[in-house]
């Protein structure tokens, strides 16, 4: 079986991470398959939303201390790991895409694992979820985006107090932290997942990925700076076919019909 499975379902692509016997553990094929897929989507037109989410009972444990310990892991002086270009490696890709990112928080995400759910956009979690900072307990840092989004996302004094000491963060308070959009059944995680990426599906595609990109590059600029590039970005918008349907679809009381053009 593949590390990742890579599913289609109407403009949303579903990228489930696929070692369950492991918790679905960091393996280099997954790295692989995970990069690829994310940049083979953000070049399809078609695909409108992504959902991350793992197989089986664990979202991801993180790197793969089994492989780390046999010399076969990343970062065990695997051959591998110098064939790896961190430009395109998934956090990168993850971060840099313009497309929608949701996570299904199936249940726990460990290290690389919760550096992956904290890349996404959105995180719906399991009842039974829980985001786990165990970084300092194995002698490492949140290498994979950690460092720079959770102070950002709950504040400098909560952040120190989850990495500094390699706190496990269960559903509910995360979703108190702001780490998690909601919480629901584990049963239905993937489905109310899939539910708010069909949603996101619905909306114009070119000015949810412009939204997406402005709000990124938001975080790096002066106000004045974003507005002016927000501006920019709606010029062409503004003269998109999808903008001439949404001012019609609204005139006519009906639905729209957003082609991505």
């Amino acid at each position: 079986m593949p590390d990742l499975l890579v599913e289609r379902d109407g403009p949303v692509l579903v990228l489930t991470l696929n070692r369950p016997e492991r918790l679905n553990a960091i393996s280099f094929p997954m790295l692989e398959q995970l990069s690829e897929a994310l940049l083979a989507a953000d070049r399809d037109p078609e695909v409108r939303a992504i959902v991350v989410t793992g197989a089986g009972k664990g979202f991801c444990a993180g790197l793969d201390l089994k492989d780390v310990a046999a010399g076969t892991g990343v970062g065990a002086g695997n051959p591998g790991a110098g064939r790896f270009d961190l430009r395109n490696s998934p956090p990168l890709v993850l971060y840099q895409t313009d497309k929608p990112t949701l996570c299904a928080l199936n249940g726990a995400a460990a290290g690389y694992g919760m550096d992956l759910a904290l890349l996404c956009d959105i995180r719906v979690a399991s009842e039974n979820a829980k985001l786990a900072a165990v970084f300092t307990k194995r002698s490492v840092l949140p290498e994979s985006g950690g460092t720079w989004l959770l102070p950002r996302l709950v504040g400098w004094e909560k952040a120190c107090e989850i990495a500094f000491r390699g706190r496990v963060v269960p559903a509910q308070e995360a979703l108190e932290l702001g780490l998690v959009s909601r919480v629901v059944p584990a049963e239905l995680c993937l489905k109310e997942t899939l539910a708010l990426a069909r949603e996101i599906a619905e909306n114009a595609p070119l000015a949810v990925q412009a939204t997406k990109r402005m709000m990124r590059l938001g975080m790096d600029e002066t106000f004045e700076a974003n507005v002016h590039h927000v501006f920019l970005q709606l010029l062409p918008l503004m003269r998109s076919a999808d903008f001439k349907e949404g001012v019609t679809a609204f005139l006519e009381r009906r639905e729209p019909k957003f082609q991505g053009r």
